[in-house]
């Protein structure tokens, strides 16, 4: 039990703000100590434990603000769902090459809780926690699911090269080896683009930082405004494009003249289009849209992308009459509506991806963006919810591995922080921190290639989920052929 607890919190030690990847495969040792050989209902209850050790501290953040009736639940689902994979990787653990098959389930349980509850949560891919490992190259091949595998992988080799070192050492270096080998592209094959990112900074923290949602437009404006004097004074590149968070507008603008005119000044100060996030009320049914405007100079509002992946609990709430028998704060949740549209903008000599928070954790949404015919992808997101806690830099890695899994530059504008600049191989360049205004302006490249990640899209998941599968079809086969054996 406590070895399984133990890898479950190296798994958490693993991600960021700690550079400290090479512990994910460590914790993944562990694991494969604990459940190899076990029965299902063994590989249930310690796999429970050991997502309970990773799970509760790497999403301390979901209750920053609303105390333990977010934080403990959502900790303890997404560890029940872990353990079902652990009591696959259990069961299937008579099937020759166990570590192969058991990396395979792990990404399979993944693909399962990018699904499941609620329209899934990805929060804990293991890919995530890997922006500064070795492995990273490997998202460029096959995306998240096989910079998952791969570290998974690693990791039961590890144990497997103490009862088979012939077998375990390949499974343990191979993965390692080629991760260091993949080459990533970073030219700007379709010319550079000159970004700014701007953070205006909130009142304060915590939910109620929109009470003051005029005072978040100012700061923006303001910042935006203050970046035009530097490039007037040459002390900054003058941008082409300009990107703004989410929520920097949460007064509708195209209802208020007021906020209209305000954006009209900072886009006509700063000589360049803005993508501003803003909340806008649908003309037709009057509800909510979590939605990015892009607003001209001399012309006002031209276009705009609206949020397709919503998150539960936050802008909607799924079964929202039952979960008030339990906290009253579920009336906080909003009534968004999605977006369908992938298309993102173009700004200048740039096709802009825009993934706006919560997106950027779903495989396919950013693929679907990419595919559009961006050349750059933008991040606007707003983390000012979550105060000071480690959610916007777990955030920031996925930003990372987009970078390297679509080739592509990320632009991340954060309302309090961090907002960067990520180069395609998933570097970042230029960064703030958190609760202070910035402005970060970056000359990036513009890439038109696919990588072979994004011209495969899920098959990399589908394959390595039904190898999975048909190893737990195996173990299956293989149980009841030992038990009619015994039984005669």
């Amino acid at each position: 039990m406590a070895l399984a607890v133990t890898g479950g919190v190296l798994i958490y030690l693993s991600f960021p703000p700690r550079p400290l990847w090479f512990l994910a495969p460590v914790g993944f040792a562990l694991l494969a100590h604990v459940i190899h050989g076990r029965r299902a209902r063994a590989g249930f209850g310690y796999g429970l434990l050991f997502g309970l050790g990773f799970m509760v501290p790497l999403l301390q953040w979901t209750g920053e603000f609303v105390g333990l009736i977010a934080w403990l639940p959502l900790a303890l689902v997404c560890a029940l769902m872990i353990s079902i994979g652990t009591a696959a990787m259990a069961f299937a653990s008579r099937v020759p090459g166990w570590p192969l098959w058991a990396a395979c389930l792990w990404v399979a349980d993944e693909a399962l809780r990018g699904v499941v509850p609620f329209g899934g949560f990805t929060w804990g891919k293991i890919a995530f926690g890997q922006p500064e490992g070795w492995f990273l190259p490997l998202a460029s091949l096959g995306g998240a699911p096989l910079v998952t595998f791969a570290v998974v992988l690693t990791g039961f080799g590890l144990f497997w090269l103490v009862k088979n070192w012939k077998l375990g050492l390949p499974l343990f270096a191979v993965p390692l080896v080629v991760g260091l080998v993949v080459p990533v592209g970073v030219d700007a094959s379709a010319g550079t683009v000159t970004v700014a990112a701007i953070q205006g900074n909130v009142p304060r923290a915590g939910l109620d930082f929109n009470a003051q949602r005029r005072a978040v437009l100012d700061n923006h404006a303001k910042r935006t405004r203050q970046l035009a004097a530097d490039v007037a004074a040459g002390t900054e590149k003058q941008p082409d494009i300009v990107i703004w968070p989410e929520n920097s507008s949460d007064i509708d603008p195209f209802r208020n003249p007021d906020a209209a005119a305000v954006l009209d000044a900072a886009a006509d100060a700063i000589k360049a289009p803005i993508a501003v996030g803003a909340v806008i009320l649908d003309k037709n049914d009057g509800l909510p849209r979590n939605t990015v405007v892009l607003w001209e100079p001399g012309k006002g509002p031209t276009d705009t992308y609206t949020k397709r992946k919503l998150q539960p609990f936050g802008e909607t709430m799924p079964m929202r009459s039952f979960f008030r028998l339990f906290a009253s704060e579920v009336d906080r949740a909003g009534v968004f509506q999605p977006g369908t549209d992938p298309e993102g903008f173009v700004m200048g000599p740039a096709k802009v991806a825009l993934d706006t928070c919560y997106e950027v954790a779903f495989d396919s949404v950013v693929r679907d963006s990419v595919t559009a015919g961006a050349t750059i992808i933008a991040i606007p997101t707003n983390n000012a919810t979550f105060g000071y806690t480690e959610m916007t830099y777990q955030q920031l890695s996925m930003s990372r591995l987009r970078a390297v899994e679509h080739g592509r530059a990320v632009v991340v504008a954060a309302t309090s922080g961090v907002s960067a600049i990520v180069e395609p191989d998933g570097s970042v360049t230029r960064k703030t921190g958190l609760f202070e205004p910035g402005a970060l302006v970056a000359t990036l490249p513009l890439r038109s290639q696919t990588t072979l990640a994004t011209w495969l899209g899920a098959w990399p998941e589908w394959v390595i989920t039904a190898a999975g599968l048909a190893a737990l079809a195996l173990g299956f086969t293989r149980r009841r052929k030992d038990s009619n054996g015994a039984a005669a």
